[in-house]
């Protein structure tokens, strides 16, 4: 019996402590959490798009050597400054040396062969026109002789007909002339003689512009050679910073124009007058960036410094990656304390698209949207709700500007009901609004 009663006293008690359990659960359950309330008041907002991106300078120049060779100096070393005619990277010179001596021996030879080539057709010309004029005075002689002769011959053979002159005389005569007109054929024969060495003549100029063609073939080699000289040595072609140096002295490098690689990247030059950065700015944003429009750049070294910026170009063309399309934008640093920025450092730039120094600022998760319309739920001094349709302006995300429907210091609540969150209500923005917890 004794132990019956135990039996009952312990179910009693389980089901006294059950039904407790049961009543504080929907105690708790009945419990209404307060919906947070906030007060309409004026202040600044800002309306931004915000990105990441890198630091950038000017201008990049890739330092390399026209000519190859063993490097034997290097001046510069990293983040030093160069000015532009500096001397960056020199080359042995050696082996160009003995090219250029070379190439000027070899213009001294042909120049000499045209030197001979030239005084040989002044010589050939002088004596051209000394045997003409020979020539001319042989054939001037002969033909007289000639004439003279054919006279006496004739004479004679008349008086050989008048008995006056006997047949010795008239052959001797006759063969006088007939000796005078061979003498003057073959002075003609040498004056044509003479066209020949006028044809000769025309070869020994035809030398001479070959000996001055070989002349400037040879001046063109020596000045490359003395142009492949001057390229042992690399000066800088602009105003810059060192910011990269890959090579050392005594390494051998390849040449930039001959090699199928590309040659040897010795320095990098850069440009640090002017400092930029290459946001990503999404696509969703990009229509509200525009040339011109002021940006704010921080950097993680310097967490409590903002370097001013400026819109400078909006790329035309977006990339896609991972099927997320963003729109580079080059973004110029204007900051007086821009060279602290260095190449490469990753930035966090929000740019400015409007601001508001003295509006009227709600929260932005009081505002729900509705029937293509902003709301508020109002709540008055006597605690009761209601619901007002207002006009929204800027947001930054956490405040929105009222421009019309609500003064400074009415209260509102910063969540709503159940029925404007799920899929009702929306956000300004127009995404579902979060529900509170």
């Amino acid at each position: 019996m004794k132990k019956i009663w135990i039996i009952v006293l312990v179910v009693v008690l389980a089901a006294g402590g059950g039904l407790w359990y049961w009543r504080s659960r929907a105690k708790s359950r009945t419990t209404v959490t307060p919906t947070p309330t906030a007060k309409i008041e004026r202040g600044s907002v800002r309306q931004a798009v915000t990105s990441t991106g890198k630091v950038v300078s000017n201008l990049d120049v890739e330092i390399k050597c026209k000519a190859s060779g063993t490097i034997v100096k290097l001046p510069f070393d990293i983040s030093q400054a160069a000015k532009k005619g500096d001397l960056l990277l020199e080359l042995d010179p050696r082996d160009e040396q003995q090219r250029v001596r070379q190439a000027e021996a070899t213009v001294r030879a042909s120049q000499a062969r045209l030197i001979n080539a030239k005084e040989s057709l002044a010589l050939a010309d002088e004596k051209l026109k000394t045997d003409r004029q020979r020539a001319d005075a042989a054939l001037t002689a002969a033909r007289a002789r000639a004439q003279d002769a054919r006279a006496k011959a004739d004479r004679t053979r008349e008086l050989l007909g008048k008995k006056l002159a006997s047949l010795e005389e008239a052959e001797t005569a006759e063969t006088a002339a007939a000796q005078t007109a061979a003498e003057a054929e073959n002075a003609a024969t040498g004056i044509e003689e003479l066209k020949n060495q006028t044809r000769t003549l025309e070869q020994a100029r035809q030398q001479i512009r070959i000996a001055e063609a070989q002349v400037d073939n040879d001046q063109v080699d020596l000045d490359l050679a003395r142009q492949r000289l001057t390229e042992t040595r690399v000066v800088s072609p602009i105003d810059g910073v060192v910011t990269q140096r890959a090579v050392q002295i005594g390494q051998i490098i390849s040449s930039g124009i001959s090699n199928v690689g590309g040659g040897t990247t010795a320095l990098v030059i850069s440009d640090l007058s002017r400092v930029f950065v290459l946001a990503a700015v999404d696509e969703s944003d990009i229509g509200q960036v525009l040339p011109g429009q002021r940006v704010k750049v921080t950097v993680d070294a310097y967490r409590n410094r903002e370097f001013a910026g400026e819109v400078a170009r909006i790329s035309p063309r977006g990339v896609n990656v991972s099927n997320v399309v963003t729109f580079e934008v080059k973004i110029e640093v204007t900051a007086r304390n821009k060279e602290l920025l260095r190449p490469e450092m990753t930035a966090n730039v929000e740019v400015l698209i409007d601001e508001r120094p003295d509006a009227l600022l709600a929260p932005t998760d009081a505002i729900f949207r509705r029937a293509g319309k902003s709301w508020v739920t109002l709540q008055t001094t006597d605690g009761a709700k209601t619901d007002r349709e207002v006009t929204i302006g800027i947001s930054d995300g956490r405040r929105t500007e009222i421009l019309s429907g609500l003064t400074a210091g009415e209260t509102v609540l910063v969540q709503g009901s159940d029925s404007k969150w799920n899929g009702q209500g929306q956000r300004p923005g127009g995404a579902p609004m979060m529900r509170l917890h």
